[in-house]
């Protein structure tokens, strides 16, 4: 499942307006990936009230060490989360594997493997199913795993030690690889390193699993690389400096796989005299708007996509409704936004005007502990 159609799903319909047949029918389920403690115990789930139109909590589904993120494969019969340590002790990181049942989107647990790395930070599924592509923030690492037929997470087939290290002496002493970005034609993976500024291109072998590295792309020196999107079409990449709280954007060769910068603009006022870390980007389908969460801020800032250029300009800076806003996605019918603030335990849901772009707070949030990915998932396997 590529990246684009993953946002397309990472959210549902809340306060008003038109419910889309898909959620309104009930075949959807959004989990929620979070950081473990007191609260929080691992993958929550939500689904739509189709009476009242609001979402409803199903609970703890799956108990499991800080899964911050969570990925499906592209037939959604399997969910894959990592665990996320931060413990100078052991940083270990870990790779879990559910089986998701179609009727009621319960997880059963398949098996869990090491990630072969520290602080993993981020996982993806590639365009065939076959192989599961780890960031492994804290040792510095890309890994690929082989997936069974069963779901199962097998073998690393696969492994890319970066090197280096950047301008910021507490942050950027050695390499942290962020995310794992397919192209949709599951040709190239792209990586943004924060640690070494630059975001990795590799070529994915999808018959061995495979990366083979070609010419990467820097950034600005401090601005640590953390998500990255496409536009619309794929002619242009979107990536959201965390240290520079700015978004990059970068013109996309497809042939080569090559990032050309075209334009760099900030995602919050000038005047923030804060500390600020940009952390999430999310694109509507129109691919008219691109959205970034702001962490320190505390805000959800809003831009308008020049449909020729792909450059930005910037139209709203919203308050997202609690603290430290990490991730944030738009419901399939495009009416609303969903921004899981971490620290004060809630997803804060917005309306969204489909012609501006706009948000506006509707004052609900829901109740989830620690929120920091949401992705909904439907529950008839399409």
């Amino acid at each position: 499942m590529t990246r684009f159609a993953q946002i397309l799903l990472c959210a549902v319909l809340a306060l008003g307006g038109a419910i889309s047949p898909a959620l309104a029918a009930g075949r959807y389920i959004a989990y929620v990936g979070t950081y473990t403690g007191e609260k929080s115990k691992g993958i929550y789930a939500l689904r739509l009230d189709p009476a009242s139109g609001k979402f409803e909590s199903l609970g703890l589904q799956a108990e499991v060490d800080s899964p911050s993120f969570v990925a499906t494969d592209p037939h959604h019969r399997f969910l894959y989360a990592l665990t996320e340590r931060t413990s100078r002790q052991d940083a270990t990181g870990y790779l879990s594997s559910y089986a998701i049942d179609p009727a009621t989107g319960a997880l059963r647990l398949i098996n869990k493997v090491a990630a072969n790395g520290t602080t993993t930070g981020h996982l993806a599924v590639d365009g065939t199913g076959r192989w599961l592509l780890v960031a492994n923030y804290g040792s510095g690492s890309v890994a690929v795993f082989a997936l069974g037929a069963d779901g199962s997470v097998g073998a690393m087939t696969d492994f890319k030690q970066h090197e280096g290290s950047s301008v910021d002496a507490r942050r950027q002493k050695g390499p942290h690889p962020h995310e794992v970005v397919l192209s949709s034609d599951n040709r190239f993976a792209f990586v943004p390193d924060l640690g070494l500024d630059k975001v990795f291109v590799y070529r994915l072998d999808t018959a061995a699993g495979k990366l083979t590295a070609a010419e990467p792309a820097p950034v600005p020196p401090g601005f640590g690389p953390r998500h990255m999107i496409f536009g619309r079409g794929e002619k242009f990449a979107y990536v959201l400096g965390e240290m520079g709280s700015k978004v990059i954007v970068l013109a996309y060769d497809k042939a080569s796989g090559a990032l050309t910068p075209v334009q760099t603009i900030a995602t919050i006022p000038a005047d923030f005299k804060g500390e600020n870390n940009s952390a999430e980007l999310a694109l509507d389908a129109s691919g008219r708007f691109l959205y970034a969460t702001n962490r320190g801020h505390d805000s959800v800032s809003v831009f308008a996509i020049h449909p020729r250029t792909g450059q930005l300009d910037l139209l709203q800076v919203e308050p997202s409704g609690g603290k430290i806003p990490r991730g944030m996605t738009i419901d399939p019918a495009g009416t609303h936004l969903l921004a899981g603030n971490q620290d004060s335990d809630g997803i804060a849901v917005f309306n969204r005007d489909k012609a501006s772009g706009k948000l506006t707070a509707t004052g609900q949030v829901l109740d989830i502990p620690s929120p920091v990915c949401i992705l909904f998932v439907p529950l008839d396997g399409n």
